[in-house]
């Protein structure tokens, strides 16, 4: 079993926890973490584009002049593609581009980022989250008292709204549910926190 330090907000050390085998100490799999990104990324995709095609296209539906004799270059409708107000070639047109995968596979992506995350030192955990008021600068002394200098997934296992917006305006930080975690956010961000009582709601639902 892993173990990782617990910080307080002040940077200081509250103690140890030991982590599970099966969530934080999981064999990295690069392709599986790859899908899930892939999976993620094209689910956002709205794929409403639609132009119209020269078929598509109101009117044209007479040839503008005669096949021969005029001195120009013949036409068949003044909805070609070459015409102003004509079809566009090759149209896009809407469709879905979202992408499936089963559920022990995303958890194995995740477990797998998360592992990732342990064994680069990039992961860790405090005792609790809470700032008195939702102003900024008492986060910002949070995140300089960690040395969060990299873009920072901050992982919560309430939905404490003073934490929420003292710390929407750092650039560098992003706050999450626990629920809401993801394969994706993890590999997304160069260092993830969570807060002790995250840690314990991840095993509890992904098993110890």
């Amino acid at each position: 079993m892993p173990t990782v330090k617990v910080y307080k907000m002040d940077g200081s050390v509250a103690g140890e926890m030991q982590l599970s085998d099966k969530v934080f100490n999981a064999e990295y799999n690069e392709p599986l973490i790859h899908q899930a990104v892939v999976t993620r990324l094209a689910n956002e995709r709205q794929g409403t584009k639609s132009t119209l095609t020269r078929t598509e296209v109101r009117g044209g539906g007479i040839k503008p002049w005669r096949q021969k004799g005029t001195g120009r270059a013949r036409q068949g409708s003044i909805r070609a593609p070459q015409w102003r107000k004509g079809g566009v070639v090759f149209a896009p047109k809407s469709r879905d581009f979202s992408k499936k995968m089963n559920v022990e596979a995303k958890r194995n992506a995740l477990f797998s980022a998360l592992s990732k995350k342990v064994a680069d030192g990039e992961l860790i955990v405090v005792d609790k989250l809470e700032v008195s008021a939702p102003k900024t600068k008492e986060m910002v002394a949070f995140v300089n008292a960690l040395k969060l200098d990299k873009r920072t997934l901050l992982v919560m296992d309430n939905d404490d709204m003073n934490v929420i917006l003292a710390g929407r305006n750092i650039e560098t930080l992003s706050t999450l549910p626990v629920a809401q975690i993801s394969t994706y956010e993890v590999v997304a961000n160069a260092k993830v926190v969570l807060t002790k009582g995250a840690v314990e709601k991840i095993e509890e639902v992904y098993g110890a």
